[in-house]
C-alpha cells in the first residue's frame, strides 16, 4: 500500500501536465497556422503558348477600336478613323507605343522595381522555436518539459529606411526607362518612315530619268539607222538605259524593305500597313528648322544634357547606388534580436527573455561597403559617359546638318541653272536651231541633277533625325507627347502579348 499511494497521488498531477502540454501544443499549432495562412498568396498558372502568341501577333491591324481610343486620348485634336484616314508620323508613333513589345517589357520592369519597394519595406518576421522533451522524473514532479521562444529582429541604424530609399530610386530609374524606350520606338518608326519617303521620292525621279533615257536611246537608234551617229554612242546610252532600269528595281526594293522595317517598328505584320494610307508630309516640310547657333550652345542643348529621359534614369540609378552605400555602412551596426519565451519544466513555469546581437569581430562589412563604393563610381562614370555621348551626338548632328544645308543650296543653284539652260534649249528648238535629241539630252541632265538634289535633301532630313535623337525633341511633327506616357496600357494591348 505504501508504494501504491504515491502512484495514486501522482495521477492528477500527470493529468494536469498532459493537459497543459496539449494546450501549449494546440496554441502553437493555431499561431503557426494562422500566421502561415493569413499572408499566403495562391499560385495561378499562366503558361505561354507560342502558337497563341504568334497568332495574336499575326492578327494585329491598325483598325483596332482600342487603338483608335488610345490615339484619341493622346491626340484629341487629331482623332482619326484608322481604317480610312491617313497615318502620319505622330499617329504611327502612337500605334508603335501601343503595339511594340519593348514598351510592355519596360512596363514590366517598372512593375518589378515597384515590387522591390514593397519588398524593401517589409519588416523581418519573428521566428518561433518549440522544444518539447522528457527527462527522468524527480520526486513529486512531472517528467515533461515543453517550451517555446519567439525571436524578434530589431533593425538598427535606419537600415529599413535606406533600403526603401534605394528601391524607390531604382523604381524611378525604371520609370524613366519607359520614356527612353518610347524615344527608341519613336526613332525606329521615324527612320523607317523616312526611308520609305526617300525611296518613294527617289523612285519617282528614277522613273522620270528612265523615261527620258528611253527617249534618248530611241532617237539615237533612229540616227544610227540613218547613219548619222556611231554605234558607240548608241551602246553608251543603252548601257545608261539598262542602269536606269536596274535603279528603278533597286529603288522599288528599298521601298519594300522600308515598309517591312516600318511594320517591324510598329510591332505589326507588314500587311497591316499595306491596308492603310500613309502620309509622308512630315518629311516634305519638317515642323521645326533648327537654329544651328542655338544647338551649339543654347537651351535645347542644355535641356538635353540635363533632362533627357536616359539622363534622368541614370541619375536615379546613381542615387540608388548612394542609398546602397549608405545601407552597407549602416550594416556595420548589428541588429538586435529580442527573444521572449516560456518553458514548462517539470512542474515549474519559467519565463525567459533573451537578447542577441552579432559581434563584428572578424569583419565590419568592409567587403560589401567596398563593392557599394565601386558601384557608385561605375554609375557616376556611366552618367558622365552618357553626357559625353550626348554632346558628341549633338555636334555630329550639327555638322551633318550644316553640310546638308550647303549641299541642298548648291543643288538648288544647279537646278536653277539647268532650268534656265532648258529654257534656252527650248527656245532654240522652237526656232529650229537644235533638234529633239538636244532637247531630250537637256531633260536627261535635269533629271540627273534633280535626283542629286533629292539625295542632298534626304541627307539633310537624316541629319535632322540625328539632331532629334540627340535632343529627344521632335523636329518633324512638333510636340513632345512621347516623353510623358501612361505607365499602364489598355488591357487590349497586354492581351496581344499573351495567350
Amino acid at each position: 500500500m505504501s508504494r501504491v499511494a504515491p502512484m495514486m497521488k501522482e495521477k492528477p498531477l500527470l493529468v494536469a501536465v498532459k493537459w497543459r502540454i496539449r494546450r501549449c501544443r494546440a496554441a502553437m499549432v493555431v499561431v503557426v497556422a494562422v500566421s502561415l495562412v493569413a499572408g499566403c498568396a495562391s499560385y495561378t498558372a499562366n503558361p505561354i503558348v507560342p502558337s497563341n502568341t504568334a497568332a495574336a501577333l499575326e492578327l494585329r491591324t491598325l483598325d483596332e477600336p482600342a487603338l483608335a481610343q488610345f490615339i484619341e486620348a493622346a491626340l484629341p485634336e487629331r482623332a482619326i478613323a484608322p481604317a480610312s484616314e491617313n497615318w502620319d508620323l505622330s499617329t504611327l508613333t502612337l500605334a508603335a507605343l501601343y503595339f511594340h513589345p519593348e514598351m510592355e517589357v519596360s512596363r514590366a520592369k517598372l512593375a518589378l522595381a515597384r515590387a522591390g519597394v514593397k519588398t524593401a519595406g517589409q519588416i523581418p518576421n519573428p521566428t518561433l522555436s518549440f522544444a518539447p522533451g522528457q527527462y527522468p522524473a524527480l520526486v513529486s514532479s512531472s517528467a515533461w518539459s515543453v517550451g517555446f521562444l519567439v525571436n524578434f529582429v530589431l533593425e538598427t541604424a535606419g537600415k529599413r529606411g535606406k533600403r526603401i530609399e534605394q528601391a524607390r530610386n531604382l523604381a524611378e530609374a525604371a520609370r524613366q526607362d519607359i520614356a527612353t524606350a518610347a524615344w527608341q520606338v519613336r526613332g525606329g518608326v521615324r527612320s523607317a518612315l523616312l526611308d520609305l519617303w526617300a525611296a518613294e521620292g527617289r523612285l519617282r525621279l528614277v522613273e522620270r530619268r528612265l523615261t527620258v533615257q528611253a527617249q534618248v536611246v530611241t532617237l539615237l537608234e533612229g540616227r544610227f539607222l540613218a547613219g548619222e551617229t556611231s554605234a558607240l554612242d548608241v551602246a553608251r546610252e543603252r548601257i545608261n538605259l539598262s542602269q536606269a532600269r536596274l535603279s528603278v528595281r533597286d529603288t522599288e526594293r528599298q521601298a519594300a524593305e522600308a515598309r517591312a522595317r516600318l511594320a517591324a517598328a510598329l510591332g505589326v505584320p507588314v500587311r497591316a500597313i499595306e491596308r492603310v494610307k500613309l502620309s509622308l508630309g512630315a518629311f516634305d516640310r519638317p515642323a521645326e528648322t533648327p537654329d544651328v547657333a542655338d544647338l551649339a550652345a543654347g537651351s535645347l542643348r542644355r535641356k538635353a544634357l540635363l533632362e533627357r529621359a536616359d539622363v534622368l534614369g541614370l541619375l536615379a540609378e546613381y542615387e540608388a547606388t548612394q542609398s546602397g552605400l549608405r545601407l552597407e555602412i549602416a550594416k556595420q551596426y548589428p541588429n538586435i534580436t529580442l527573444g521572449p519565451g516560456y518553458t514548462y519544466d517539470q512542474g515549474y513555469d519559467l519565463y525567459t527573455f533573451e537578447l542577441g546581437v552579432e559581434l563584428p569581430i572578424f569583419n565590419q562589412n568592409q567587403g560589401p561597403i567596398a563593392e557599394a563604393e565601386a558601384r557608385r563610381k561605375e554609375a557616376a562614370a556611366r552618367f558622365v559617359a552618357l553626357q559625353a555621348k550626348i554632346i558628341g551626338d549633338i555636334d555630329r548632328g550639327i555638322a551633318s546638318y550644316r553640310g546638308g544645308v550647303l549641299a541642298v543650296a548648291t543643288a538648288d543653284t544647279l537646278v536653277q541653272s539647268q532650268i534656265r539652260r532648258r529654257q534656252q534649249i527650248d527656245r532654240a528648238f522652237r526656232l529650229g536651231e537644235v533638234d529633239r535629241l538636244a532637247l531630250q539630252t537637256t531633260d536627261l541632265e535635269q533629271a540627273v541633277i534633280e535626283l542629286a538634289r533629292f539625295e542632298a535633301i534626304v541627307q539633310l532630313r537624316e541629319a535632322l533625325a540625328l539632331i532629334e535623337d540627340a535632343l529627344q525633341h521632335s523636329m518633324f511633327d512638333g510636340g513632345s507627347l512621347y516623353i510623358r506616357l501612361p505607365e499602364k496600357m489598355p488591357d487590349k494591348v497586354q492581351s496581344n502579348a499573351r495567350p
